[in-house]
């Protein structure tokens, strides 16, 4: 059984990945957790707010309830006081017209009544200034009573003690109107706790607010950055972008699956270097036969074996044709070779564009006279800083391509002139031109249109690429011009002077 290098390096790969995990474990272990974590710091300030305001309010109801409570014992309380004073007053001022000393009976039980109700009152009242005037009080009406008792056998002395009631009264009456008076003053203090408990809460929702957005948006920032990575990496991929090393940030998982496209990024780029190394041995193997057979396809078209009669030419000149064509569609594949392999160095000098065009219909001249095309050329002289080889392959590609495309016997515009520091050259055939399915694809390597060439000669699918490729290095570029005319119509801009000489 065969393991090949790749597979075991691989496999080492997958080994190396999974050492490398342990490392990961101080980050959160699974991207639902964040989440979690996430709306747990952002719901945080909220659910203490909520809380700190709960308590506010709980203890502001409490202790209006405390408030109101006293407030209806003391009121309360405090009318039971008048009533027993004046009850007493009367037993009093009756056991004394009738000098019957059996009404004082009425008198004791408002005593006992009064008693309780102050002790009472001295317990639920929270002021001092009420305790001392009720315990003022209490003393005043324990003095009363001790006279009572003293003068019980003796009504006729009871008169005296009619004033001292009225005095008691007052007393009483200056304690409820003092209630009613604190009453009013813990009311106004209730309610500007609640104002200042709702002013709090306002200020609460107006801090919070904003504060909890602002934690939000950077906690989703947080946790998209590596979902962002993950589809950056996988565009990259895609677009054929595998010099950038995946580095995904955030929970282990996530952490885990970008190794994973890393490693596909790894096996993708050695699977590119061995495409490119097969097209360079393959365009290599191809060219050293080719050689001999366009070498003894030129012998066999000047005769040099013997003379030929008309149909053994015509069979001469068709392998000479092909092997040229042939040979062309090698070299795409070496350079598309060489532009992976990066190696696209630009050797540049002062040329005279006019003449790399001269040279391209010259080489092109027996598939234009062969299909009868006219060139209809407008060109300059032309001076620019370039490679020459390499702007005499995208034109030739350019020409090649719009040869193969027009129909016989029609005509290719091609024109070049300068616009500030660029040169624009222009070539518009007379073909079917682009359909536009293809317009965003026809720059891609070995992409052909929907539309096939009017000849029976197909190409590889580089020469737009190449093209594309070298003008880039050349700091200009090739686009699709779409125009309201037959046939498709490209542009090429290059810059006149070189743009790295220019810093």
């Amino acid at each position: 059984m065969r393991i090949t290098t790749d597979s075991v390096t691989s496999k080492a790969e997958d080994r190396s990945d999974i050492i490398r995990q342990p490392e990961l474990q101080h980050n959160p272990r699974s991207f639902l957790k964040l989440i979690l974590l996430g709306f747990s710091i952002v719901g945080l300030p909220l659910i203490a707010a909520l809380i700190y305001s709960a308590i506010g309010i709980d203890q502001l109801a409490e202790q209006s309830r405390k408030i109101v409570y006293q407030a209806t014992q003391i009121t309360h309380g405090s009318s039971i006081l008048i009533d027993e004073i004046t009850v007493m007053e009367r037993s009093v001022q009756h056991a004394r017209i009738l000098e019957d000393l059996s009404l004082l009976e009425s008198y004791f039980q408002a005593h006992t009544n009064f008693e309780k109700t102050a002790i009472k009152l001295l317990e639920v009242s929270p002021h001092l200034e009420q305790q001392l005037l009720l315990e003022k009080l209490r003393l005043f009406e324990t003095k009363i009573f001790r006279e009572v008792l003293t003068l019980y056998e003796t009504p006729q002395n009871l008169p005296g003690l009619l004033d001292k009631f009225a005095t008691m009264l007052t007393l009483a009456q200056d304690f409820s109107a003092g209630n009613y008076r604190l009453i009013g003053q813990n009311v106004n203090e209730m309610s500007e706790k609640a104002a200042y408990a709702r002013t709090l809460v306002e200020w609460e929702l107006l801090i919070l607010i904003p504060f909890v957005i602002l934690l939000a948006l950077a906690f989703s920032v947080f946790i998209a950055r590596p979902l962002r990575q993950i589809d950056e990496a996988i565009y990259n991929m895609g677009q054929g972008k595998l010099s950038s090393v995946v580095r995904v940030s955030g929970p282990q998982n996530l952490r885990y699956l970008g190794s994973r496209l890393d490693w596909m990024r790894r096996r993708l780029l050695k699977l590119e270097e061995q495409k490119i190394l097969f097209l360079r041995h393959v365009s290599h193997e191809l060219k050293t036969p080719l050689t001999a057979i366009r070498e003894g396809a030129n012998l066999l078209a000047e005769g040099i074996t013997g003379n030929l009669n008309k149909k053994q030419q015509q069979i001469a000149h068709i392998l000479h044709t092909s092997s040229i064509q042939l040979q062309k569609r090698i070299e795409d594949l070496l350079s598309f070779s060489a532009l992976q392999a990066d190696k696209t160095a630009l050797i540049k000098q002062r040329t005279n564009l006019a003449q790399i065009i001269a040279s391209v219909m010259k080489d092109q001249n027996l598939s234009i006279m062969c299909r009868k095309i006219k060139i209809d050329l407008t060109c300059p002289e032309l001076i620019l800083e370039c490679d020459k080889q390499k702007i005499g392959i995208i034109i030739d590609n350019l020409l090649s391509n719009a040869i193969k495309f027009s129909p016989k016997e029609s005509c290719i515009k091609i024109s070049a002139v300068q616009i500030g520091q660029t040169i624009q050259f222009d070539i518009v055939d007379s073909g079917s031109g682009i359909d536009s399915a293809d317009e965003d694809k026809i720059f891609e390597p070995f992409y052909q249109g929907r539309i096939k060439p009017s000849s029976h000669i197909r190409g590889t699918g580089l020469g737009l690429s190449i093209a594309r490729e070298y003008a880039l290095a050349h700091g200009g570029n090739i686009e699709l011009v779409k125009h309201g005319g037959q046939g498709a119509h490209f542009r090429l801009t290059l810059p006149i002077r070189d743009p790295e000489a220019q810093l």
